[in-house]
């Protein structure tokens, strides 16, 4: 077997290790996300910056996480 193939395949790659959290934080998530950012937001909990980044983000991953 590929040697990078196998690299990605493993349980203790990163990249898989993230994204097997990212599900758990999924499965476990309930509400909306938008509306959980944007009260973040006007809280003052997180900044218009980092506010602009994350809906750029999320557009971005957008296709990845359907």
């Amino acid at each position: 077997m590929n040697p990078l193939f196998q690299m990605l395949n493993s349980p203790n790659n990163a990249a898989t290790q993230l994204l097997q959290k990212f599900q758990e934080f999924r499965k476990n998530f309930s509400g909306d996300p938008q509306a959980q950012v944007q009260q973040l937001l006007r809280s003052g909990r997180i900044t218009q910056a980092q506010y602009n980044n994350a809906v750029q983000m999320a557009q971005q991953l957008q296709h990845l996480l359907k």
